[in-house]
């Protein structure tokens, strides 16, 4: 093996345009580490906002002035090439799957927790398994927070943002679950999200929710953002739930602000608003692995980028309004 790799960095806050392919050492496994060799990422939208370090709020923990992490990629299929010492549950060889914490994926090799990874069943193709962690693990949370398929009886789902990345997954898993799934995308995406089990898509941008009877769902999974939250509230039943995957915010506190106002508005009777702070699950991932096997759902991919194209991949996340997930193979 060599000593140096190539990896995407971007050594100062900045846009996708900033984003320099350069020549730098290969890291070294610590304990409980493993050393990959990428060969496939998958693209979201915190791996552009950190890489521009918005909201402001993010810096004191992923750098002041500069990113702690300036290489970005979060979601990682890669091969075990080396382990370092107290490495359990994956050896030399494996092809694995997992979420790298801070970034790394877009590089040629890239260290992890050998905990955050898990070899890569059988059959299952590379592409469709690293849109799991980030997107797909934050999809299911989201639902199992709204405890969707938990009632004893059916279930209506509300999904705002559904052609994205994560709104994709969660109409998906929705269905997966029982429930009767109403899903908001703009209208060239309506035939795409319906086609993955929504019985009812719309613009809720340009079709007032105002024209929804009050308390229609069971939970609603606000993935866009841009909803006021008493809206929210008035379609949701009263033991319903609402969760919030992101929101709208400024470039200094983020999401914050709204998500204190659904603290505020939660007090007392009505449906609950919970703001969701997605973790690494690996339960989860294996769990999704299991589904996708099975044929019981299939990852949304926009567009497949090759290494020395990743930062056209960044510009289009930057730019907005990616259908499902985008993927950059490394190798």
């Amino acid at each position: 093996m060599t000593e140096s790799m190539k990896a995407w960095r971007n050594e100062a806050y900045g846009r996708a345009a900033d984003v320099k392919l350069e020549e730098v050492p290969i890291p070294v496994p610590r304990p409980g580490e493993v050393l990959l060799r990428m060969r496939a990422v998958s693209l979201n939208a915190g791996d552009v906002r950190l890489m521009q370090g918005d909201p402001l709020l993010v810096r004191p923990v992923f750098g002041l002035t500069r990113p702690k992490f300036p290489i970005r990629g979060m979601d990682a299929v890669g091969e075990v090439v080396q382990a370092g010492p107290s490495v359990i549950g994956v050896e030399v060889g494996d092809v694995v799957v997992g979420e790298l914490q801070g970034g790394g994926g877009l590089g040629q090799y890239v260290t992890v927790p050998a905990s955050r990874v898990q070899p890569l069943p059988p059959g299952i193709d590379e592409r469709d398994a690293v849109t799991l962690p980030i997107a797909g693990g934050t999809a299911w949370q989201a639902l199992d927070l709204a405890r969707v398929g938990l009632r004893p009886r059916a279930e209506r789902v509300l999904v705002l943002g559904a052609s994205g990345g994560v709104g994709t997954f969660a109409v998906q898993f929705a269905a997966l679950r029982g429930a009767e799934v109403w899903a908001s995308c703009a209208e060239r995406n309506r035939a795409l999200v319906e086609g993955l089990g929504a019985v009812r898509a719309l613009d809720h941008r340009r079709e007032p929710l105002s024209a929804i009877p009050g308390g229609h769902f069971d939970a609603v999974i606000d993935i866009a953002g841009d909803t006021d939250l008493r809206d929210l509230r008035r379609l949701t039943a009263d033991e319903g739930v609402i969760v919030l995957v992101t929101g709208a915010g400024g470039h200094v506190l983020g999401p914050i602000p709204r998500m204190l106002r659904a603290a505020f508005l939660s007090i007392g009777a009505g449906p609950g608003i919970r703001s969701l702070a997605a973790s690494n699950r690996p339960e989860v991932i294996t769990k999704m692995l299991e589904l996708l096997a099975a044929g019981r759902f299939a990852p949304v991919i926009e567009h497949e980028y090759s290494f020395t194209e990743t930062d056209a991949a960044l510009a289009r996340v930057e730019e907005g309004h990616v259908v499902g997930k985008l993927v950059v193979r490394v190798d």
